[in-house]
């Protein structure tokens, strides 16, 4: 689970993404009632999330089950760590140094590439986790239980409209171990906007949206679906409206785990190992998905 506090644009570079204001669009990224999957509109509802993956890589989700009680607690708590342990470090932070020598040397219309703007800190069992404020723990511990649950069953509707077998991404991603999952949820701001996703060659809008939790699909899922489901290219752009909080948090499967699409002659992806792909990814973060498959592939 990843805290960030975000600034300016997550700048990528890859000359075939457009980067202009004018690629923005109004077209809304999709939003869906998760609790009607419980009644009579549940098939309009998987055909929903199922064009979401397919279409979007990108969707929100509303009556998800999460209390809206425990996300104000989360959002009460990360503002508060932000405040009282982080905010002063971040001033002093590599991307704030870079953003301060352009502009000293009036190089104003110049791109900081391949940099995030952000302050983001890991909440992992092995790690320290922030003390302050004293609840902080408690709160994304419950949270974090929550999400895993919803995680959990939006891969069972993923494993429905694939036509797989319950459980299948799951199994997938345990690697035959049990306890090494992360939910691949987010949590963005409801008052500060800037998450884009490209979709067809522009930049789409996710429009903050309060009580939502955004899913984005990922690499994993891109390739145990044979790319039925693809996993969108993302960013943060500025806003003068103020810091942007988000939590984004991460279903991966274990480090073992054998990531491949459904046996069959079909099959337009490589296996890899996923930690294999964990460390191509650490060196091309930036770079194009399709290339980190085959050098995962190759190692």
């Amino acid at each position: 689970m990843a805290l960030k506090a975000e600034g300016l644009l997550n700048s990528i570079a890859n000359p075939e993404l457009p980067d202009s204001s004018q690629f923005r669009q109004e077209m809304a990224v999709p939003v869906i009632d998760f609790s009607k999957l419980q009644g009579e509109e549940r098939a309009a509802t998987m055909a929903r999330i199922d064009n979401a993956c397919e279409q979007w890589g990108f969707f929100q989700l509303l009556n998800h089950g999460i209390p809206l009680e425990l996300l104000d607690r989360v959002k009460r708590v990360c503002d508060k760590c932000f405040k009282m342990s982080r905010e002063e470090g971040f001033k002093d932070s590599r991307p704030v140094r870079l953003l301060k020598e352009l502009i000293d040397g009036g190089e104003t219309d110049k791109r900081l590439n391949d940099i995030d703007w952000e302050d983001v800190f890991f909440l992992q069992d092995d790690n320290q986790w922030p003390s302050t404020p004293l609840d902080f723990k408690e709160t994304m511990t419950e949270y974090r239980a929550e999400l895993k649950k919803l995680a959990e069953k939006v891969m069972e509707v993923m494993d429905e409209n694939l036509g797989l077998e319950k459980g299948y991404i799951k199994m997938a991603f345990s690697g035959g171990s049990e306890g090494n999952y992360r939910p691949f949820l987010g949590t963005k701001d409801d008052r500060v906007g800037g998450l884009q996703v490209l979709k067809e060659g522009r930049w789409f809008d996710v429009r903050p949206l309060a009580g939502a939790i955004v899913i984005n699909t990922g690499d994993q899922i891109e390739v145990l679906s044979n790319g039925r489901y693809q996993s969108a290219w993302h960013r943060v752009v500025a806003s003068g409206n103020g810091n942007r909080r988000s939590v984004a948090s991460f279903y991966n499967p274990a480090l073992k785990a054998v990531i491949k699409p459904p046996e069959g002659p079909a099959a337009e992806y490589p296996s890899f190992l996923f930690g294999d792909y964990m460390a191509v990814y650490a060196k091309q973060k930036f770079m194009a998905k399709e290339p980190r498959f085959l050098a995962a592939a190759a190692m």
